[in-house]
């Protein structure tokens, strides 16, 4: 499952820095993490468990930046498998 421009979009956006954020999007659970500049970069979707966790599928944000700053040059997501906790 790639994820859906409307899905990217809430992504490109910064938040808070070293934080977790439980959302719901499009009827699916998300749960996405962000570095220490406030950008999303770990993604898990699905359906949440009762302890908060999500059995889905995960993904991880590359990105490249400019040399000497903090400026994106370009990012992607890549899935990188099934999560789940019974």
């Amino acid at each position: 499952m790639p994820i859906s421009p409307k899905l990217e979009k809430l992504l490109e956006k910064v938040y808070e820095p070293q934080q977790r954020f439980d959302q719901k999007f499009s009827g699916k659970d998300i749960t996405f993490i962000t570095n220490e500049l406030g950008e999303p970069v770990t993604l898990f979707i699905g359906k949440r468990n009762e302890d908060g966790s999500i059995a889905g599928e995960r993904f991880v944000r590359r990105i490249v930046r400019q040399p000497q700053g903090n400026v994106i040059l370009k990012s992607h997501w890549e899935k990188k498998g099934s999560v789940s906790r019974g």
